[in-house]
């Protein structure tokens, strides 16, 4: 058969284990461990190091090691450190510890945190900086990942470490005061708190009846041996013992075949998720095998790779028969018979191995029956009538075959044999007679073995049950006592009555005998309806034939209302009289009277009484009565006085006083009237749907409303007539309120803000109160203008075409029938535009050179003030200078060669810019590179004649003045009155008229050009008299001059364009 090896260890039976008692067993002592509260310490912290013992006090003596030497040997377990290094210590006589780093650090920020983790542990990483100082932000992060925390803290806490935790952490913040900092790394490496438990037993093969204690052995680290933990055992997936213990061993007294199984333990930190389950071992339980009994051959191999082919072997007599294969390690017989006996074992194969078992014997022997159990299907000890009921009968232990036999009240029923395990059944039809107890026996040669008796009571279902009244009657007064009793003629007691009043239950009553049951109630209207009971034996109810009572009420005394109108009634209403009585028994009988009169009369069957309607004319005020009447009695109402009232007419409104169209200031009063209606009537007047005021009239007169008139009061007026009937309305009445005419008020309306010659004005006369149609007159100094009439109201306008004589004061004047009214003076000022204004040049001599101081006058004749005047030479800006009166403006000129040339000036006074004409001066003169006897000599020539020239001129205005010329008051001559001495260029007389006469010098072409203009006076046709007294003068004179540079050579000489004549 081959041979057997350890991991093949046992071939065994099973069955359920009884667990009594546990035993506890010691615990070794750990080596000595220190305690620290924090791995990296801040510079200038101190650390507390506390050293643990294994025992349960603190220890005796406790030596300390820094760097490996001995640092200090005291009574105390806490050392108080300030220095990094490696510590150690020993408590008492246990082993030293394990080495404890400390390293205090100066950085500003530093992660502190536990120098060891285990499984389960609470773990606190704490951020933490300098004294005194406090940080803004933390942030976590694990592996450089950050950790996404709830809230700001600077504690990092993990509940229940694991290996997912494991990692290198470090935190980051920024202070108030700083930027960000990062600190150091912590690296947290969860250690395994303690190995998988492994489950043994004290006994691998124990014997039927002997005990077994069940070890769960682990060990825990010295750093955590204060950690306590708690065991379980199970053995096929059912808990053994009670469950989770603090202590490692489960004790079995006593072991059955049926406790062989698999067996394994579990292991796990008290308030922790830290659970480690042990491998599983079976364990087999020999004792003999029963016939008729199951068995279950269990082939055990330890840490085999599969896949595995288990082979089961029979020997008999010396014959070996494979008798199963399978992949399961169970092989199971379902019954055992006497064929069964003999050697078995097992064999197992592998990709890699082959194992065979040792021999186990099987000899089944033969057991006594068990006592028997008696059940009854259905399972109720009471049972209807004609139920078939089965009666089975079994023994959980007991070699066939087995002869079971059925008994009731110890006469027999009947008798099965079983040639197998199982158990035997005799069916009954159930009568009466079949109540009582019933009990089985069992035999299978060893002895009878009886069963306990079950009590059986047969029950005969209740008849229909019969309700009947007392006293018996189909109808009762309200108070009346009834009795109600329900009685079935056939039925096994105890039997349930209960009453019911339309489905609803009264109350219920048990009689333990035959017989009725009764319940009594004093009746009230509720109680009228239809009642029935039922009777129950516990085979479900039976209900009898409904009763109907009708409770009778006498009627109650009526109550006779006015339903509508619910208030007085108005002539041509349909009123509603209702009459109700609130308690009785239907029918009832209504019957309404006036003053004694019979109205009609109503039947009600409902409750809520019955109406009676009526077309109400005046007639129909006095007293009104009812009359409600059943089977029972007769009741009369109170007596209600009704008054009918008369609807309102439609009012009349009228203006009384004044009879005429009213007027602002007037006393008005309306009145208003209704010819027909009941007392009181209130009046209310409107104006515009807005209520003036409400008067009440208790007499027929109507009412009055006074109202003192102001304009607002124009509209249409009505009024209101109101009582208790109904409201009317009048007709609308407009009245017009007179309005004296307003203050009026003139508008000028010009097309710009300071009017201009020319332009059209529209004087607008409006008068913003007053009734039209309104006259209105318009005025400039006194003079009437215009009128014109505004039918409808409002202003009225006339447009005036603008002249300079139009400046001045302006009113008009509103006119009604009633008064007139005069505006307030408005003055209005006509601009005129600025004229073309006349330049004239004053210059020291008649003909002006370099050097001299020119004056450039400019004067628009015509023009408002103040006028600005700009003076030009060849259209270049010289300046300007504004004249706020009439008078003109000059500019000053100092002349140099180079303001030879056209001069102009223009005038503006807002209204549009005016030019003059231009007036040519030309400044004679050499050029700087003419030299020789020329020049001189064109100098002398050139002063000669402006000598002569100013000889003439003087002469001439000397004439002038002799022979009355102009007076001061000439405009022409104002602005030059100051100097009589300078040379004045203006606009000579009608009989001057100046021509000019151009001469070039320097003929050469040289740079510089001389021009010259001679003005030669000429006759006028007017004037005999003035030629004349010119006559002697030859001589032209040199009014103007101008020096050019000429910008190109020239082979001949160069001649200005001749300006135009100044007139």
């Amino acid at each position: 058969m081959g041979g057997t090896i350890s991991e093949l260890r046992k071939l065994s039976f099973r069955r359920a284990p009884s667990v009594n008692s546990v035993q506890e067993i010691a615990v070794e002592q750990d080596p000595s461990e220190i305690i620290v509260e924090a791995e990296f310490p801040t510079d200038g912290e101190s650390v507390d190091l506390t050293c643990n013992g294994s025992s349960s006090h603190s220890p005796w003596t406790t030596k300390w090691y820094f760097e490996e030497e001995v640092l200090r040997k005291a009574p105390k377990s806490t050392l108080r450190v300030r220095e990094s290094g490696d510590y150690r210590c020993q408590a008492d006589d246990l082993p030293v510890s394990e080495p404890v780093h400390l390293e205090f650090s100066a950085a500003p920020l530093i992660l502190q945190g536990p120098p060891y983790v285990f499984e389960g542990d609470s773990v606190l990483l704490r951020c933490r900086t300098q004294a005194k100082t406090e940080l803004n932000t933390v942030a976590f992060f694990k592996n450089d990942e950050r950790l996404m925390l709830p809230n700001n803290s600077s504690d990092l806490h993990i509940d229940g470490a694991d290996l997912v935790h494991n990692g290198h952490y470090h935190c980051s913040g920024s202070t108030h005061t700083c930027c960000t900092a990062s600190s150091n790394r912590v690296n947290i490496q969860v250690r395994m708190l303690f190995p998988r438990p492994e489950l043994s037993s004290s006994s691998s093969e124990p014997m039927e009846g002997s005990p077994v204690t069940l070890t769960c052995q682990t060990q825990l680290p010295p750093e955590r041996s204060h950690v306590q933990l708690q065991f379980c055992f199970f053995r096929d997936g059912q808990v053994l013992g009670s469950g989770w213990s603090s202590s490692p061993e489960l004790r079995i007294p006593a072991l059955g075949t049926e406790d062989s199984g698999s067996y394994w333990c579990q292991a796990k930190r008290v308030n922790s998720h830290v659970l480690k389950e042990s491998w599983k071992i079976s364990i087999p339980v020999r004792g003999p095998v029963f016939e008729g009994k199951k068995l279950t051959l269990i082939c055990s191999v330890d840490r085999l790779p599969g896949p595995i082919t288990f082979s089961w072997y029979k020997v008999k007599l010396g014959k070996e028969t494979k008798i199963h294969t399978s992949s399961e390690a169970e092989f199971k017989i379902s019954m055992v018979k006497d064929s069964d006996a003999g050697d078995y074992y097992c064999k197992v194969n592998s990709s890699h191995k082959s194992f065979t078992s040792r021999l186990v014997t099987i000899k089944p022997r033969k057991a006594a029956v068990s006592r028997p159990v008696l059940t009854l299907s259905p399972a109720n000890n009471r049972v209807r009538e004609g139920t078939r009921v089965t009666l089975h009968c079994e023994v959980q232990r007991g070699s066939p075959p087995i002869l079971y036999k059925f008994y009731h009240e110890s006469v027999s029923l009947g008798r099965s044999s079983t040639p197998s395990t199982g158990r035997a059944s005799l069916g009954i039809s159930l009568t009466t007679k079949h109540s009582g107890n019933y009990y089985c026996t069992a035999d299978n040669g060893f002895g009878p073995q009886r069963s306990e008796a079950v009590s059986l009571s047969v029950v005969t279902a209740v008849s229909r049950p019969v309700l009947t009244l007392s006293p018996a009657n189909n109808w009762l007064l309200e108070g009346t006592w009834l009795t109600l009793h329900c009685e079935a003629q056939r039925g096994s007691p105890p039997i349930l009555y209960k009453f019911y009043h339309e489905s609803v239950s009264l109350g219920s009553s048990s009689t333990p005998s035959t017989g009725r049951a009764s319940s009594g109630i004093s009746l009230t209207t509720k109680h009228s309806g239809n009642y029935y009971c039922t009777a129950d034996n516990g085979f479900g109810p039976q209900r009898s034939e409904a009763v109907r009572l009708s409770v009778l009420v006498p009627v109650s005394r009526p109550v006779l209302t006015l339903r509508d109108p619910s208030v007085q009634p108005v002539v041509g209403d349909v009123m509603e009289l209702h009459c109700e009585a609130l308690r009785g028994s239907l029918p009832i009988t209504y019957t309404f009277y006036h003053e004694d009169v019979n109205l009609g009369s109503r039947n009600a069957h409902s409750t809520g009484g019955v109406s009676l309607s009526l077309s109400v004319t005046p007639e129909h005020s006095g007293n009104y009565f009812c009359e409600a009447s059943n089977s029972a009695q007769t009741q009369r109402s109170d007596t209600m006085t009704l008054t009918v009232k008369i609807p309102v007419s439609r009012p009349v409104l009228t203006l009384r006083d004044p009879s005429v169209q009213p007027v602002v200031g007037d006393v008005m009063e309306l009145h208003c009237e209704a010819l027909r209606g009941s007392l009181p009537i209130t009046y209310t007047f409107y104006h515009e749907d807005v209520t003036l005021g409400s008067r009440e009239a208790h007499y027929r007169r109507g009412a009055s409303l006074s109202l003192s008139v102001t304009p607002e009061h124009s509209g249409n007026y009505f009024c209101e007539a109101s009582n208790s009937a109904q409201t009317q309305r009048s007709d609308t009445m407009t009245l017009t309120v007179k309005i004296p005419v307003s203050r009026p008020v003139l508008t000028l309306r010009a097309p710009r803000a300071q009017p201009v010659v020319g332009d059209v004005m529209e004087l607008h006369c409006e008068a913003l109160s007053g009734s039209p149609p309104i006259l209105y007159k318009f005025y400039h100094e006194d003079v009437t203008l215009g009128s014109t009439v505004a039918p409808s109201g409002g202003g009225a306008s006339f447009n005036l075409s603008l002249m300079e004589k139009h400046s001045g004061n302006y009113s008009c004047e509103a006119e009604n029938d009633l008064r007139f009214q005069h505006s307030e003076l408005v003055t209005v000022i006509v601009t005129v535009p600025v004229s073309r204004p006349v330049l004239t040049l004053r210059a020291p001599r008649a003909q002006a050179v370099v050097g001299d101081l020119v004056e450039l006058h400019c004067e628009a004749l015509r023009g408002s003030p103040p006028i600005l005047y700009q003076f030009y030479l060849e259209d270049v800006t010289l300046g300007n200078s504004s004249a706020p009166s009439e008078g003109g403006a000059s500019f000053n000129l100092s002349l140099t060669a180079e303001h030879s040339g056209n001069y102009s000036c223009e005038a503006d006074n807002g209204l549009g810019a005016q030019r003059s004409e231009a007036v040519a001066l030309f400044i004679p003169g050499l050029t700087e590179s003419q030299s020789g006897p020329v020049a001189p000599g064109v100098t002398g020539g050139l002063l000669g004649m402006v000598v002569l020239a100013a000889g003439a001129l003087l002469f001439y205005h000397w004439l002038s003045r002799k022979a009355g010329g102009r007076t001061a008051s000439d405009p022409s001559r104002r602005s030059s009155d100051s100097n009589p001495q300078d040379p004045t260029y203006h606009n000579v007389p009608e009989w001057i008229e100046l021509q000019p006469v151009y001469m070039n010098v320097n003929s050469r072409g040289e740079d510089v050009v001389y021009s010259q203009v001679s003005c030669l006076q000429k006759e006028s046709r007017n004037s005999a008299a003035s030629a004349h007294s010119l006559s002697h003068q030859t001589d032209s004179s040199v009014i103007y001059a101008k020096v050019k540079k000429a910008h190109t050579p020239a082979s001949g000489p160069h001649q200005l364009a001749s300006p135009a004549p100044h007139r």
